[in-house]
């Protein structure tokens, strides 16, 4: 896959997550977390776009954060539907 494809994958998977979170299924939200780091390890490794880099570097961070604070509540839930929307909208800058 490439950086375009991996950032959408990794979109997709957040607004599921932010989905869960609201619905409470944890165990669904621990799948897509784990498949979610593989992709952002896979986008590491990629050719990417100075103009994605800083979008990447900061999205890491947050999605580092919110892995750890599993609050599951509605504000964890809104910072990843906030990053699915940013990276979706940056997808086409990432390749």
């Amino acid at each position: 896959m490439n950086a375009q494809e991996l950032t959408l994958n990794i979109a997709v998977n957040l607004g599921r997550i932010g989905r869960w979170a609201c619905e409470g299924r944890v165990s669904r939200i621990n799948q897509f977390l784990a498949e979610t780091e593989g992709y952002i390890s896979q986008l590491e490794q990629a050719s990417k776009s100075s103009r994605f880099c800083k979008t990447f570097d900061l999205f890491k961070k947050s999605f580092n954060d919110l892995k750890v604070d599993k609050q599951f509540n509605l504000v964890w839930a809104e910072m990843m539907f906030t990053w699915a929307n940013i990276l979706t909208h940056r997808a086409s800058l990432a390749g």
